[in-house]
């Protein structure tokens, strides 16, 4: 069988998670990582047992024995390194959120069209296997007609202001690292909405550390959704039916475990384990895909991740968030 060629740029705390995954992924082998350290790509090279590492970007890109990239440098450095790997003709694995906004989202969907080759969106919840099971169970009707949605995340983060997390040139700020979840599921489930609202608060450093928003759809159908860097909360989403609804227990964008109510309080809890840290099941989706010639994802394509894009890009505008998109070019 042919095997995926994998290439790692970024190499930080959720890079090393994803490649200690590829211990459960068929056809696929972690070949090349890439940081703008050396020293900090050799370590991690040596750490995970891969044969090659580069202190540029460009490297890696260049390399002509890799066929895909996992992005998973910081937010607005998805831009370029996605731009210059479409063009070198490989497969991209964006890290999320895609971009810090819905131009650079679509420059590189774009991008990837036109060079004939995959680009996804690295969003692992909609391959979480109860998930999966969650999604069936709604195609058949198992709650009626879906009406609404909501869901939270949230964790008390350092206030640090040197944190990563407060810095705008880094994508820094609630929405990007932990409201793309929510935004997403909601997307998943209905769709995309018809009216946005929000309201957040900014740190002083100009990112977001809150927001609550309301999504609006056809039929007075809604999504209620949060997150936030100042507050823990339970990490739960809920969808509700005609006939039911159906808790994803926490944490929902990486659950092992839903519970269905059919129009009762007696609910039926279905566990759905996920296989090793959970990022196997994407990896596997995109191994595949790429082996076979296609150039996106069914579960994950690049117009739900543009329409979760343009949901954010509205988030921003109207809780007055003014994301730093990175440059174009390497």
């Amino acid at each position: 069988m042919p095997v995926a060629r994998w290439g790692i740029v970024g190499p930080g705390r959720i890079a090393a998670k994803v490649v200690s995954d590829f211990a459960h992924v068929p056809n696929a082998e972690a070949v090349a990582v890439a940081s703008r350290s050396p020293e900090r790509a050799a370590a991690f090279a040596g750490e995970h047992g891969i044969p090659r590492s580069y202190g540029s970007y460009r490297a890696i890109v260049e390399d002509p024995d890799v066929d895909v990239l996992y992005i998973a440098t910081p937010h607005p450095q998805h831009r370029a390194v996605a731009l210059a790997a479409c063009r070198a003709g490989k497969a991209v694995l964006v890290e999320k959120s895609f971009t810090v906004t819905g131009a650079a989202t679509r420059e590189i969907a774009d991008a990837a069209a036109e060079a004939g080759v995959f680009a996804m969106e690295a969003m692992w919840t909609r391959f979480q296997p109860a998930i999966v099971r969650m999604r069936e169970l709604i195609a058949d009707g198992a709650i009626g007609e879906v009406n609404a949605v909501q869901a939270d995340l949230g964790a008390q983060h350092s206030t640090d202001p040197l944190d990563r997390f407060y810095a705008p040139a880094l994508g820094g700020g609630a929405l990007f690292d932990l409201g793309v979840y929510p935004i997403s599921f909601a997307q998943m489930v209905l769709g995309t909405p018809e009216t946005v609202t929000a309201h957040g608060a900014l740190s002083p450093s100009g990112v977001d550390v809150e927001e609550s928003i309301l999504l609006g759809y056809g039929e007075g159908r809604s999504a209620q959704l949060f997150a936030s860097l100042r507050c823990a909360t339970p990490g739960q989403a809920r969808v509700f039916g005609s006939a039911g609804w159906i808790d994803v227990l926490p944490r929902f964008h990486h659950p092992d475990t839903i519970v269905l109510y059919r129009g009762s309080r007696d609910g039926e809890e279905i566990t759905v384990p996920h296989v090793g840290s959970g990022y196997a099941h994407e990896l596997v989706e995109v191994t595949d895909c790429v082996l076979a010639g296609a150039l996106e994802s069914r579960v994950m394509p690049l117009a739900d991740t543009i329409a979760v894009q343009d949901v954010m890009d509205r988030v921003a505008e109207l809780i007055g968030l003014a994301p730093q998109e990175g440059p174009a070019e390497l």
